[in-house]
C-alpha cells in the first residue's frame, strides 16, 4: 500500500500512533500539554533543519513543549551518544579539501568518513569546505584548535558530531597542513576528492605552482629537492647498490664509480626537481619552474586514508561462525 508524504505525518500525529496516550513518552518528565500544537508543519521543519527521522522529531517536539531550538538541541544530544558508538568504526574514506586566501597562504584538510557513499554527499562536502576556511585562519596545524574553530556558529566538533547524527557514519577531521604566507607563491591541485597537493614557491605565479602541484600527485616524488634527502636514505641505497655490484663479481674500483653514478640517476628519480615534468616530458620541473621565474620551497601531498588500516570482513569465516552458532 502506497501513502503520501502528507498521510505518514498525519499517521503519525494520531492517537492511534501511540503519542496521544499518557504513557507514551519515556524520556522522564511528564506528557506535555502542547501535544496538539507539535503540528505536521513543526516536524517537517525539524526534520529538514536535523535530518533526523520523523520519529525522532516527534519525540523531540513532545520533549520541548514543541520549541524548534531545543528540539534540535535535543536531537544533537542524542546524535551524540550515538557518534560515541559510531567512533570505533573505520573511517578511511573521505576528501581532501584546499583552501586559499589573498595573502598567499593555503590549506589542505583531510576529512573522514566510512563509505564512499558519504563521501560524495553534499551535506558531507559542504563540512569539509567550511573545515578548510576555518583552517586558513589558523597558525600551525594543532588540530585541536582547529576543532575549536567557528563554522555558522558552532565549532567544527560541534558540527561533526550533528553531522554524525545526521548521516550516520563515523566522520573524522584527521589532520590539515598549511603552506605559504608573504614572500611565497602557492598553488594546489586535488584529484578526484582522494590526493591533495600543495607546492610553495619562490615567484612564479599560482598557476605554475598548481601545475607543479599535478605532477607531484601523479608521480609521488619523495623529496622537492637533493638537499632535502637524508644521509641515511644515501647511505642506505649505496649500501644495496654496493652489495649487487660485488656480487656480480665486478671489482671493487669499479663498483665505487658505478655506485656513483646510480646515486645521482637514483636523486633524479626520487626528488621533484629533477623528475621529467609530466605535462611536456621535454624537460625537468626544475626547468619549467626556470622557465617561469620560479624556485622550488617545498611541497606537501596527502592521500585520503594513508596510514588507515581497514577492515577486511572475510565472508567465508562470517558464514562459518552462523554456522557453528556463533562459537
Amino acid at each position: 500500500m502506497n501513502m503520501s508524504f502528507a498521510s505518514v505525518f498525519l499517521l503519525l500525529l494520531s492517537p492511534a500512533a501511540g503519542f496521544m496516550h499518557s504513557s507514551a513518552p519515556s524520556f522522564g518528565r511528564a506528557p506535555t500539554a502542547l501535544y496538539a500544537e507539535v503540528t505536521v508543519a513543526l516536524i517537517k521543519e525539524l526534520r529538514e533543519a536535523t535530518g533526523a527521522g520523523m520519529m525522532d522529531c516527534k519525540k523531540a517536539l513532545l520533549e520541548t513543549d514543541g520549541d524548534i531550538d531545543e528540539a534540535t538541541d535535543f536531537l544533537r544530544t542524542k546524535g551524540l551518544a550515538k557518534a560515541d558508538k559510531k567512533a570505533s568504526r573505520v573511517a578511511a574514506e573521505g576528501k581532501i579539501a584546499f583552501a586559499s586566501d589573498a595573502s598567499s597562504k593555503a590549506v589542505m584538510v583531510e576529512i573522514n568518513c566510512e563509505t564512499d557513499f558519504v563521501a560524495r554527499d553534499s551535506s558531507f562536502l559542504e563540512f569539509t569546505d567550511s573545515v578548510a576556511n576555518a583552517a586558513l585562519s589558523l597558525d600551525g596545524d594543532n588540530l585541536d584548535d582547529l576543532l575549536a574553530s567557528d563554522i555558522g556558529g558552532s565549532s567544527v566538533e560541534e558540527t561533526r558530531q550533528a553531522l554524525v547524527a545526521k548521516i550516520g557514519e563515523n566522520i573524522q577531521v584527521r589532520r590539515f597542513a598549511g603552506r605559504g604566507g608573504e614572500g611565497s607563491t602557492v598553488g594546489g591541485y586535488v584529484h578526484m576528492n582522494r590526493i591533495g597537493v600543495m607546492v610553495e614557491l619562490e615567484g612564479g605565479s599560482e598557476q605554475v605552482a598548481a601545475d607543479v602541484a599535478m605532477h607531484v600527485a601523479a608521480m609521488n616524488p619523495a623529496f622537492a629537492v637533493a638537499e632535502e634527502v637524508p644521509e641515511e636514505v644515501l647511505n642506505r641505497e649505496r649500501k644495496v647498490l654496493t652489495d649487487q655490484a660485488l656480487e656480480s663479481g665486478k671489482p671493487k674500483e669499479i663498483v665505487d664509480k658505478m655506485i656513483e653514478g646510480r646515486i645521482r640517476k637514483y636523486l633524479q628519480e626520487i626528488c621533484l626537481v629533477t623528475q621529467t615534468y609530466v605535462k611536456t616530458n621535454d624537460k625537468t620541473v626544475g626547468k619549467y619552474l626556470e622557465e617561469n621565474g620560479a624556485k622550488m620551497k617545498g611541497f606537501t601531498r596527502i592521500v585520503v586514508g594513508e596510514g588507515i588500516e581497514k577492515k577486511e570482513d572475510n565472508f567465508a569465516e562470517e558464514v562459518a561462525k552462523m554456522a557453528s552458532g556463533g562459537k
